[in-house]
Order: C-alpha cells, then structure tokens, then sequence
C-alpha cells in the first residue's frame, strides 16, 4: 500500500503526459511517444488517445535518412535562393514534397512580398540598353546594396532594360528623350530564362517573385529613353558598374551631324567622354538660352541674399551677385562647363573641335543624367514630387 501511494504522483504524471501529444520543434513526435502506440485506438489513419486527442507523427522521420533530408533542402535551396529556415519548414510541412514545397514558398513569398511593397527602396541599379539608334535605362530599387549585388535582381534590371527598349509605344517620342511610364511597363509580358526564374509572366508578377526571393520590397522606379533624330551616335556611360549594362548613375546623350557622310568613329569616341562628363559634372542645361528666366532670379535672389550678409556697399553687392551668378552658369551649363577629361578647355570648345575633325557641324541632341535613389528621401521628407531625370 505503501508503494502504491508511492508510485501513485509519477504513474499519474506518465499517464498524463501519454494522454497528449508529444511534439519537437519540427513538428513530429518523439520516440518515446511512438512507443506507446499500440495501446491506443485508430481514427482516420492516425493514433487516437482515450480523451480524442489526435497524435501527428513526421512519417518521413524514417523514411526519409538525415542525408535525403540535406539534399531536399540543398536542392530547394538553389530553386527558390529562400533563407534556409523558411526551406525547412516548407519541406517539412509539405512531407518533404519539393515541389509542393517550392509552390508553398512562392504563395508565402508573394504575401510577405505585397506586405513590404510600403517600404522605402532607395537602394538598387540602373540598367541600360541600347542599339545603334536608341538607348534605354530603368531604375530599379530594393532596399539594401546587398540585394542590388544578388545576380537574380541584376538579371531582372537588364530583362526590363531590354524589354524597355524594345517598347514601340515610345519609339517614335524617345527623340526628343521620353521618361517611361513604370504602371505601363508593369502590365507588358515578359519572358525570363534564368535557373530561379524563368517563364513568361508580366513584369509586374516578376518583380513581385523576386522580392518574394530577397525578402526586401522591389520596385520598378522609373525609366527614359532617347534615340538620334538624324546622322549622329547615342553615347551611353554608366558608373559603378558591377556588370557590362548595369550602375548607380548613367550619363546619356546623343551627337547629330548635319552631313549624313560624316564617319560616326569621332563622333562615338568624343561621346562616350561627354557621358562620362554628365555623370562627373551634373549639368542641367545645354545653353544659356535654356535656363528659364525664373530659375536664374531664383538663384539671383539666393546670391544676393548671402552677399548682403557682407555687410558691402549695395554697389559692390550687385558685382558679387554677378560675378558669382556667371559662375553659377559656367558650372551647370553644358556648353559652359569644364571639360572632366581636359579642364583647359569647356565643353564648347571640344564640340568646335569635333566639328572641325568631321568637316561638318555637330551639336548635342539631347542629354541626361540619372542617380539611384535620387529624389527618393526629397520625397518622403518634404513631398516634393519624384525626379525624373535631369535631362535637357
């Protein structure tokens, strides 16, 4: 008797512990539990206590050696580029399935994907794309510089590169330089044939599936297109390039001969050098004549403002503002400027001495600048509408 009351705390505690479920933190139940099977009932395949608890056991815990198990998830790993914790559970939920698996982590993807999509993405790369006539360049953001250098995300900025460039609707207005329409974009179908993303889908759904991969919010920002208008070049640069079509900031533009006999040599190797010059020296207008009366009294009105603090006659205030006014010009007009590669000499001068080489006029067309990120925190902090690109 004495024994019985003894014993009579742990048999009721043994008892109590076999009457529920016993799982690990994989979601199957231990040994010990598989034990003590044969003393209960079958319910629909699955072992059933007296009270109607239902015990779930991992099947594949033997069927499926420690070794298969690193295959699966090694193999998942390389379809999806998923964090390894979330390839895991996939297969374990799945039964060690990976195909359903890898569909389970593609619908998961896409929810945490749309779940960021408010996110700030002031990270990413522009890709450019171009032919003899025409240049294209997207911005596509993420949120770190770490997602910017995974080669799925490249491979996807220059698929939309190309597939921008390729675009009939803005063939015809990309002369005069046309900044894309990224809700446009989002809707054209796309095929893609790379090893964790391939298939045609719109652009929209693979934006979405590869930040579903990165687990950072990916957006499709803003792109702009410019084509020669008549005998000339489209000059490209591109900085910070991790890849041949790919960088943070790109400088275009494009050089046009009045005689259509003019060898197109000197014209792409000064070009080239004009477009790393717009990436060097950030200019906003091609002319004097360009700047618009407002935005020179603008900057009149700032000049003068500082140089009264001087505490100067009124006199040689207005020959501060000038002076300094001149300067303004000399540093963001185009033809005005320094020239990166030889700063004895402006840009005009370097267009007067193409021109002489050639023995035919040659002027600019149209140029721009465009920067990762640029006009992304601008916006958010003051609400200042979204860049476009500095063009001209």
């Amino acid at each position: 008797m004495a024994f019985s009351r003894g014993a009579k705390g742990p048999i009721g505690y043994l008892f109590n512990r076999m009457r529920a479920p016993t799982h690990s933190g994989h979601c199957y139940s231990s040994w010990a539990c598989r034990e003590t099977i044969s003393s209960f009932t079958s319910k629909n395949g699955y072992p059933q206590c007296a009270s109607g608890w239902q015990m779930f056991f991992r099947r594949f815990s033997v069927e499926v050696p420690a070794s298969e198990q690193m295959n699966f998830i090694k193999q998942l790993r390389e379809r999806t580029s998923a964090p390894i914790k979330d390839v895991k559970a996939a297969l374990i939920a799945s039964n060690w399935d990976i195909e359903a698996a890898q569909k389970d982590l593609r619908k998961r993807g896409i929810v945490l994907a749309s779940k960021k999509s408010s996110r700030t993405a002031a990270e990413g790369l522009l890709a450019l794309a171009q032919d003899e006539n025409k240049a294209a360049v997207i911005e596509l953001n993420c949120e770190t510089d770490f997602v910017a250098r995974n080669e799925i995300f490249q491979y996807l900025a220059l698929s939309l590169a190309r597939m921008a460039l390729s675009v009939e609707k803005y063939a015809g207005q990309s002369s005069s330089g046309f900044p894309f329409d990224p809700e446009y974009l989002e809707d054209l179908r796309i095929s893609l044939d790379h090893p964790k993303l391939s298939g045609e889908t719109t652009v929209k759904s693979a934006i979405t599936e590869v930040a579903a991969i990165m687990g950072e919010n990916v957006k499709l920002r803003r792109g702009f297109a410019v084509s020669k208008s008549s005998h000339g070049v489209v000059s490209t640069y591109l900085h910070t390039s991790p890849q041949p079509g790919l960088g943070r900031i790109s400088g275009i533009l494009t050089l046009e001969a009045e005689d259509d006999n003019v060898p197109l040599d000197a014209l792409q190797r000064v070009g080239s050098q004009l477009a790393m010059h717009i990436v060097a020296a950030k200019p906003l207008f091609l002319t004097r004549e360009h700047v618009s009366s407002e935005a020179l009294e603008n900057e009149r009105e700032i000049l003068k403002s500082q140089a009264e603090t001087s505490g100067k006659p009124q006199m040689a205030i207005e020959k501060m503002v000038e002076g300094r006014l001149r300067k303004y010009l000399e540093e963001v007009v185009f033809m005005e400027q320094k020239f990166v590669v030889n700063d004895s000499i402006n840009i005009k001068a370097v267009m007067d001495g193409l021109s002489k080489e050639v023995g035919s006029p040659v002027k600019i067309g149209k140029f721009f600048r465009m920067e990762v990120g640029e006009g992304i925190q601008r916006l958010e902090t003051s609400g200042a509408p979204e860049v476009v690109a500095q063009a001209a």
